[in-house]
Order: C-alpha cells, then sequence, then structure tokens
C-alpha cells in the first residue's frame, strides 16, 4: 500500500510545478472526494458539465475570474485521473489527501503547496465539482475582496427551491435581538457562523440552538434554522496570514467527526477579525452535485445557457436538443462581430466539439455529430447522421459550397474542396501517411470508400473503392471529364474462403 501511495504522489509530483509566491492570490480547488452517492467508479470531478469534466471547469473560471495562474488543486480518490484530466500546466500543483476528512483538512494539506510559510497573498478555496461556475462569478467575489478588505469572505447564494430540499450549510447572521431582547445594534446581519444540514438535522426540535457574537448570544430553533435560505456555496477567500495560522485550531466536533473549513468562521470572529459575506448574482453558477439527478440538472442549466447566447444569432431546432461546446459558441460570437448575418443551422440532437469552426451560412441537419479539428467553409451542407471526426494532431476541412449527405462517415486527415458533393453510402478517411484531398466539384456517390487518395478537380466516382490512389483529371475527345465508376481493389485473402456447401 505504501509503495503505490509513494507511486501516486511521484504522478502527481511529476504533472506539478511551482507555485509563483509573488502573485497576490492563488487558488485551491477542493477535488479529493469520489462522491458516493454519485454510484459511479468514475471521481465525481471527472463528470461532465456541457462536455468538459467539473473540475477543469472550475480550474479554468478561477483561473480567468482571479486573473491570476497560482493553482493548487488537492486531490485524493482517482488522484492520478483526475490530474491527468487537468493536465500539467506552469503554477499548477496537485496535493494529495491521503485521507478525506472534511473541507477543513483538504484545505490545511493544501496549504503546504505555498512555497513560502509567510505567503501574504489572498488564498481562494472552490469545491472541485462546481461545474458551472464561471470567471464572472469568481471576479465578482475577487472585486468583493479587494474593495471591502477583510479576513475572510463567504460566497453565498439564495436557495431557489423547498427549503427541505436545501443540503447545504445556512448562514447564520446576526438577528435584530439578541436573546435578553437587547437590539443587536451594528452586528445585525453580520455572520456568525455556517451551520452544517446534517448537523442541524441533529439538532433537538425542543432545544433552541445558540450562538455568540462579539459576548453577546443569539438563539435559533432548529425549524428556523432549516428554513434560512441564504446558503454557503463552499467558495471562500482568506487573508492568507490568518487562515495559516488558524486553520491548525480546527476540531472535528460535529455529527460527521471531520475538520470543516466553516468552523473557521467563529474562530476568525472569536478572535477579532474580520468576517463578510458575497451574495452570488447568480445561483445556478455556484451549484454543486453529489448524485446524477443535480448533474442531469446542472446540464440542463448549461443547456438553457448556451441557448440563450446563440438564440438570436443563429437557427438552433431543438433548444433542449443539441450541444455546441463553449469555444465554439464563442467562435460564433466573434463571427457574428465581423460577418453578420451569420444564416446558420444547427438540427436537433447536433453535437459540435470543441474544435469544430463554422462560417457563414454553415447548414447542420440532425443527429450530426462533428468532433475534432474541422473547419467548414461558408455554405457548406452537413445532412442527417452524418459523422465527420479527426485525431487531435488532424484537420478535417470543407470547401465551401460542399455538402456531405445523410449518413456518412468522413474522418482523418482530409481536405474537400469547393463545390464538391459526397452522396450517401460513402465512406471516406485521410491517414497522416496518406492524407486524403479532393480538388474543387467532385461528385462521389454510390457505395463508395476512398482511403488516402488525391482526387482532382471535376471528377464524378461511384461505385468505387480507390486506397492511396492519384486520380487524374482526364479530358476526353467529347470534351467531358473522364468518370470512375466500378473500380475494385484486386481481392485479398481468398485461399481463406470456403464454401458451406462442399462435402
Amino acid at each position: 500500500m505504501e509503495e503505490r501511495i509513494r507511486d501516486k504522489i511521484a504522478q502527481l509530483e511529476a504533472l506539478s510545478s511551482k507555485i509563483n509566491a509573488s502573485e497576490p492570490a492563488v487558488a485551491m480547488i477542493l477535488a479529493a472526494g469520489h462522491g458516493k452517492r454519485i454510484r459511479s467508479e468514475k471521481s465525481k470531478m471527472l463528470h461532465n458539465i456541457w462536455g468538459v469534466p467539473t473540475v477543469t471547469r472550475v480550474a479554468k473560471a478561477a483561473r480567468d475570474g482571479l486573473g491570476a495562474s497560482n493553482l493548487i488543486i488537492v486531490v485524493g480518490i482517482k488522484a492520478v485521473e483526475v490530474a491527468q484530466a487537468i493536465g500539467k500546466a506552469e503554477q499548477r500543483v496537485f496535493v494529495y489527501q491521503g485521507e478525506q476528512s472534511g473541507t477543513g483538512d483538504a484545505v490545511r494539506v493544501g496549504l503546504r503547496a505555498l512555497p513560502n510559510p509567510n505567503y501574504n497573498g489572498a488564498v481562494y478555496v472552490f469545491p472541485g465539482d462546481m461545474g458551472l461556475l464561471n470567471r464572472e462569478a469568481v471576479r465578482d467575489l475577487r472585486e468583493d475582496f479587494e474593495k471591502h478588505p477583510c479576513d475572510m469572505i463567504v460566497l453565498t447564494a439564495e436557495y431557489q427551491g423547498n427549503p427541505a430540499q436545501n443540503y447545504y450549510g445556512r448562514i447564520i447572521r446576526v438577528p435584530e435581538r439578541d436573546v435578553d431582547g437587547r437590539p443587536a445594534g451594528d452586528d445585525a446581519g453580520k455572520v456568525i457562523e455556517i451551520r452544517e444540514h446534517r448537523d442541524i438535522l441533529a439538532m433537538s426540535p425542543d432545544k433552541p440552538y445558540r450562538a455568540q457574537y462579539n459576548r453577546r448570544t443569539y438563539s435559533f430553533t432548529r425549524d428556523e434554522l432549516l428554513n434560512l435560505r441564504e446558503f454557503n456555496t463552499g467558495v471562500y477567500a482568506f487573508s492568507a496570514a490568518p487562515l495559516m495560522k488558524y486553520i491548525e485550531t480546527l476540531q472535528p466536533d460535529n455529527a460527521q467527526g471531520e475538520l470543516y473549513v466553516t468552523d473557521l468562521i467563529a474562530i476568525f470572529n472569536k478572535n477579532g477579525l474580520t468576517v463578510r459575506a458575497s451574495r452570488a448574482k447568480d445561483p445556478s453558477t455556484v451549484l454543486g452535485f453529489n448524485n446524477k439527478s443535480v448533474l442531469k440538472e446542472m446540464e440542463k442549466i448549461a443547456r438553457e445557457k448556451a441557448y440563450e447566447r446563440l438564440k438570436d444569432l443563429i437557427l438552433i431546432e431543438d433548444k433542449d436538443d443539441f450541444f455546441i461546446a463553449d469555444e465554439v459558441i464563442e467562435q460564433i460570437l466573434e463571427l457574428d462581430k465581423i460577418s453578420a448575418p451569420l444564416d446558420i443551422e444547427i438540427g436537433k440532437g447536433v453535437h459540435l466539439g470543441a474544435n469544430v469552426k463554422l462560417d457563414k451560412g454553415v447548414v447542420i441537419k440532425s443527429r450530426a455529430v462533428l468532433e475534432g479539428n474541422i473547419v467548414l467553409g461558408e455554405n457548406v451542407k452537413i445532412h442527417e447522421n452524418v459523422s465527420l471526426s479527426t485525431y487531435p494532431h488532424q484537420t478535417l476541412r470543407l470547401g465551401r459550397n460542399s455538402e456531405i449527405l445523410q449518413g456518412d462517415i468522413v474522418k482523418g486527415n482530409l481536405t474537400i474542396g469547393e463545390n464538391c458533393r459526397i452522396e450517401s453510402s460513402v465512406n471516406m478517411t485521410g491517414a497522416d501517411e496518406f492524407p486524403t484531398r479532393l480538388g474543387n466539384n467532385v461528385l462521389i456517390k454510390g457505395t463508395s470508400y476512398i482511403f488516402g487518395s488525391i482526387i482532382e478537380d471535376d471528377i464524378w466516382i461511384e461505385h468505387s473503392v480507390l486506397k492511396c490512389k492519384y486520380v487524374e483529371r482526364t479530358v476526353r475527345k467529347d470534351g467531358a471529364v473522364q468518370s470512375i465508376k466500378w473500380v475494385l481493389p484486386m481481392p485479398e485473402g481468398l485461399d481463406s474462403l470456403h464454401s458451406l456447401e462442399e462435402k
């Protein structure tokens, strides 16, 4: 077991680089948990939200929103798989949490990655399952923390559904009066602490919960706490010095016997430090998930957000059944700035991967799947159930006014020129050593397979299998271009075939 752990740590170190202590901020992502309720062998952190692992989305939002590259990622179960999915980058370090003992322990372990024990910047903490987090939400938190200096800030949100289904920790604020009926004065509304849902449920319904703030006592019933709508998102910003000092004082005195980051609020308050709360403008950006139903709901929200960005720029046939990767959405938005109107149409169930590039007038019909480095020229038409794909190092290009008909499979290192028509029942592949290149005005029809071939302009190919062939444009005496029909390779392996009727 120890050897396996050492090997795991060695792999994490190989994927890590050093934090830059001169930068004013570092983001820490807590990605050690497996998530038992998700009921999957795959780490919860690697489940996709709109085509991207949730932890990768959090990492990007943190980097973009903070405008800083320092990133500490705390991993545990499936540690290497999570680290490999995120990948190596400058100022990114992976830290192994051997035993999951709560968020407080995860932060404590993560702080070991700071190169300087006297680091005086800001530490931002994010859960790794917050797959709808975006740079705007992180930027708003950073600006709030910088404009209103404090020692700790908690990102909160308003729960939108039935309070009985709210499993988040509740934000407990100072009420108008204390237990003696005296007005709270300037303290009213300040954050006392965060009470976890499971700890509230463990309370006696008949015994009020009492909390101290600024040497005064405040009382709350169990039902009052359960019905609080403001919840803890699990996102925090800290001044590094008090965080590193008081993280060591956390105690596991709760229903789960774990160390909670949330307990730092009461500790900071007790020691005269300033704790504030910042409320997220869009509650959906701070959702996390513990089960498949919430994951599915988050995917639905992501689709709705994608549709809202595109609905007035391009035609999407079914707003509830499509996938357009974030990178493609951004490309469409940029294209609209310089070439509007676009007249792009996307059919029901279409899937457009991250590296697909569209041009004006492109029509992609239902259930077509485009995945890889694919560049479509103006007025290209992709019909139903077409599959276009490449390996990461390959590019597939389609020239303007070209058309690929229903059910075709086109993949690999391949270029199709302008005004080409690839009819149904055609399979085309281009390899690294033998790319496939079609000139302009090429027609391919019938049951045909083209591999690693070069085809010149104006050629008609029908019912043919061409493997590593050069097809020359030959003009007949009557002025017509010679067509290619019924071309088949010589059969191979005939000696392995035997008739079942032979006795």
